[in-house]
């Protein structure tokens, strides 16, 4: 009887390793998840105690990353890199020497890792993940680290057991709620939706694109794309009218000027 294949999953995000855990199950019912880590030194430690024949890796974990961890594995296993960021692509990945999935992953695209993961074990071809590939990896990911980051392309909300992933580009605006913050967004078909976020609006707010996002209360957050028209008032406020939507923001005196061309 042949031995089944193992897998060992890292990611800071425990609604994320379950949620992979899960599309593995469907795309690759003979794999099984032996581990699952929190960070990069937990990933080493799972390694080294169980010996996956396959690890997949957040990029980015807090402590050690993931890029950490597959410079220990090495040769060891096949590597799978997690990320949301596709800038994390290098050639190593389009060399087929590595691989790499997109947050969220999409079934699809999972399907075609499984595929070229399968074909490698039945070959038993030994694991092709050479240090000069990791150094490009490793290096590329210093120098995002100290550059300014990326604008946030997607916003985890969770609701009770359930996470969802919520494209930016979806949000029309977001308002702070003491600790939390409160993200008004629609879906494709265009039906509004509520969610909450344990993230403070400032700290969002400096993650978000300055050209599609403003703030216009010191409580609230809106996607410019998302504004029907804006209203000035005699006392110098305003009030913000959304597209679809019956709610109206107020604009203070203090984002007035972002208006003035009214």
């Amino acid at each position: 009887m042949l031995r089944r294949p193992t897998a060992l999953i890292a990611d800071d995000e425990p609604l994320l390793r379950e949620a992979l855990t899960r599309q593995l199950a469907q795309a690759w019912p003979e794999l099984d998840v032996i581990a699952q880590a929190r960070n990069g030194r937990e990933a080493i430690k799972l390694f080294d105690e169980r010996r996956p024949d396959i690890c997949f890796l957040d990029v980015q974990m807090p402590g050690l990353s993931g890029v950490d961890a597959a410079n220990h594995i090495g040769r060891r296993a096949h590597l799978v890199f997690v990320t949301a960021h596709d800038h994390y692509a290098v050639q190593a990945f389009a060399q087929g020497a590595l691989d790499y999935l997109l947050k969220p992953v999409e079934q699809k695209r999972l399907a075609e890792t499984v595929a070229r993961l399968e074909e490698r074990l039945q070959a038993a071809r030994p694991a092709v993940n050479t240090e000069v590939l990791l150094e490009q990896l490793t290096a590329q990911l210093a120098q995002m680290q100290s550059a300014v980051p990326p604008p946030l392309r997607w916003l985890r909300a969770q609701t009770g057991q359930t996470l969802r992933l919520i494209p930016v580009d979806d949000i029309d605006y977001l308002r702070s709620d003491a600790k939390y913050t409160l993200v008004a967004w629609r879906d494709e078909a265009g039906r509004p939706g509520e969610a909450v976020v344990r993230t403070a609006l400032k700290d969002l707010l400096a993650q978000l694109d300055p050209g599609q996002f403003a703030q216009v209360h010191r409580s609230i957050v809106v996607n410019l794309r998302a504004i029907s028209h804006v209203r000035r008032h005699d006392n110098e406020t305003a009030e913000i009218h959304l597209k679809g939507h019956k709610e109206v923001l107020p604009v203070s005196r203090s984002y007035l000027h972002l208006f003035r061309q009214m």
